[in-house]
Order: structure tokens, then sequence, then C-alpha cells
């Protein structure tokens, strides 16, 4: 392999229209995956802005791009997907049949070890390193909304006839109802920013929010606008007033679902999942394939979802101090992580001990 490395910014527009046309051709070869506006170079690219670390290794074969590994790098050798932690899908864009060997391409790139925790599906060189595989649910509405809603009604029937009610409900009490697929003012991107931020602190978790990159990083994607690849603000109105909101990023085939968030005064309408529901509408008449809910078992995802993708965690090393090092400090918290989130024993009262928190939290 002849791997070279780059800043995002630093890619030649032949190597930039040659990463898109791989996500392109991705959809139809066997590797839907690699669709997901995660893996674009955009995302890099704006995470790049913020992060100094990140990192492009071009990946060529007789001279042509044969794949592109996007990632950030500590001085020490530390690998990770970029935007770990944000990101929902992780991995390398590859042209059909291509493969690689994983261990050279980190020595290529100067890392020990690079750590991932959404690992997109087809990843053969990497998946040695997978440490375990968690379900990730999409809602499939490549056949139009309405197979979709005939799906919701045979699947989850009451969930579907309780929602369609409160709908019906926030309409007459609220008033009239307005869907905005892509909304382009940024005052109700910071609308939704401020509830997510207090659903945060309501919940006893970290506040993303409250961190200065991650505010410009959404700030600037929701600014970007690509044909292949866009940020997408969409928004539920009643009575004029905005009452639920989500901002995610889409290419052409894939809607990720990033970060939702509703009026908690319009609660018991149950908001963002009638903005769920919008979203799904709206998006296949884009001709969009499916919406990406992304890592997590949720009770609203197990509802909404029409099957589910898999995504790998874990670390891909070669021998080296740091790569230990790395892991032995990592792993521990990662075990203890998924071992809660993954039994509803211990979930539950984790789930019920962090609100408590987050409501004294809330009244300091």
């Amino acid at each position: 392999m002849d791997i070279t490395l780059h800043r995002p910014g630093e890619l030649s527009g032949a190597d930039r229209a040659a990463w898109a046309r791989m996500q392109s051709r991705a959809w139809r070869s066997g590797f839907p995956g690699l669709a997901n506006p995660f893996l674009s170079l955009e995302f890099a690219l704006a995470v790049g802005r913020f992060r100094r670390g990140v990192r492009v290794a071009v990946i060529r074969e007789d001279g042509e791009p044969a794949g592109f590994f996007a990632f950030e790098r500590t001085a020490t050798g530390v690998g990770r997907a970029v935007g770990l932690g944000l990101s929902d899908c992780q991995g390398l864009v590859h042209r059909p049949g291509f493969q690689w060997d994983a261990r050279e391409l980190l020595r290529a790139c100067g890392l020990a070890i690079w750590e991932f925790d959404h690992l997109v599906e087809g990843q053969k060189p990497f998946e040695s390193g997978v440490s375990g595989c968690y379900a990730s649910p999409v809602i499939d509405i490549e056949l139009g909304y309405e197979a979709y809603l005939r799906h919701l009604r045979s699947h989850a029937p009451k969930f579907t006839r309780t929602t369609l009610a409160k709908e019906r409900r926030l309409a007459r009490d609220a008033g009239e109802l307005r869907y905005v697929h892509d909304e382009r003012d940024p005052a109700v991107l910071r609308t939704l920013m401020a509830w997510k931020s207090a659903q945060y602190r309501r919940t006893g978790r970290s506040d993303r929010f409250a961190r200065p990159w991650i505010v410009g990083l959404v700030e600037h994607l929701f600014h970007s606008r690509e044909d292949h690849f866009a940020g997408r603000l969409s928004v539920l109105y009643a009575g004029g007033l905005p009452v639920a909101a989500h901002f995610g990023l889409h290419s052409p085939h894939v809607l990720a679902c990033w970060f939702p968030a509703y009026d908690t005064g319009y609660a018991k309408y149950s908001p963002g999942l009638v903005l769920c529901l919008r979203m799904a509408e709206a998006a296949a008449l884009d001709g969009t394939a499916y919406l990406d809910l992304g890592r997590g078992a949720m009770p609203y995802k197990e509802s909404l979802k029409t099957r589910d993708l898999t995504v790998g965690e874990g670390w891909v090393t070669r021998p080296h101090p740091v790569a230990a090092l790395h892991r032995t400090r990592r792993a521990p918290v990662r075990a203890l992580r998924n071992t809660v989130v993954g039994r509803p024993e211990l979930r539950d009262p984790a789930d019920w001990l962090l609100k408590r928190l987050g409501r004294l939290r809330s009244r300091g």
C-alpha cells in the first residue's frame, strides 16, 4: 500500500472527488454503511476546525485512491475515531473489494492504537480488534413513508395509535402544526441546543453543549451545504412556536439522527415522537433510504425502528507500550459502562440515580 498523510483541508480536488464518489457508489456495491455522512470528508474537515489532531491517510493502489482513513492522533501516538463520543459511524472509506493491512496502516499513520466505538459493518481488517458488537436501530423508508407506517401499525400498533392521537391533541390544544424539514434559522438551532443542555442536566448526563468546541462544530455543520453532505435542522411547530427539533447530518441515502430535543412544556404530547414521524415522511420524499437512530437501547428507538445495523467497539493495536498503557486505562471503564447499559437490572437503577443527581444539580 502507498499511504500518505494529510490534514483534511490539504486534500487535492481529485482526492476529494474520489472520496465522495466512493461513498456514492458504496450504496449499490454491497457496503451501504459507507454512505453514512459521519464518514464523509466534510465531517472530518469540520472536526478538524476544532480538534488539532485530525488527519487523513490516503491509500493508493497503482497511483489511484483506494481508501481514505480519517482519524484523530495525540502526540504520543494514541489514535481515535474522528469525533469519538460524537460520531455514530466510523471506519475506512474504500472502493469495492479493497482490503488493507491494519497494522501497516497504523504504522504509516504513526499510531500505536486506534480506538473506535461505532465501527461500520464490513471492515474486516479492523474486526480482530472488536471487543463488542451492538445494535444501531434504523428506520427504512426506501419504499416510502406509507410502507413504513404500515410496518409500524403491524409491529407496534399501540405505540402508533398513541403517537398519532397525541399529534392530533397537540394540534387541537396548541394550534396548527407545521413541520419544517430543513430549517435555516440559527435562532432555532440555539433553542434546540438549550433544550438539549437542559435534558443532559435533568438526566444527570454530561452536558455536551457546555463544551465550546462542540457548540462550534454543530454551528459550523449547520451551515454546511454540499450536494452529498449537509447539516439538517428539522423542526415541529405548534401554534407558530417550536415544540420539538432535531439536528443531524444528511447524505443522499442516509439521515444520521444526532441531537433530538423538545420543549418539556409539551411533554405529554410526545412531540419528539411526532417530529420523528414527520422527519421520516419528509426524508422519504427526498429519496433517503433510511434514518440511522444511532447505537443505544432506548424504548422509543425500539418502537420506531424497522431493523438494526451492527456497530463494533474496540481498538486496533500494534505492539507498542503506548497501546498497552491506553488499553489498560480504558478497558475497565468501557467494560463497566457496557455491563450496566446491557443489563436492565443494572441500567434502570443507574438511570434513576443519574436523574436523581440531575434534579439535585438543577436545584443547586
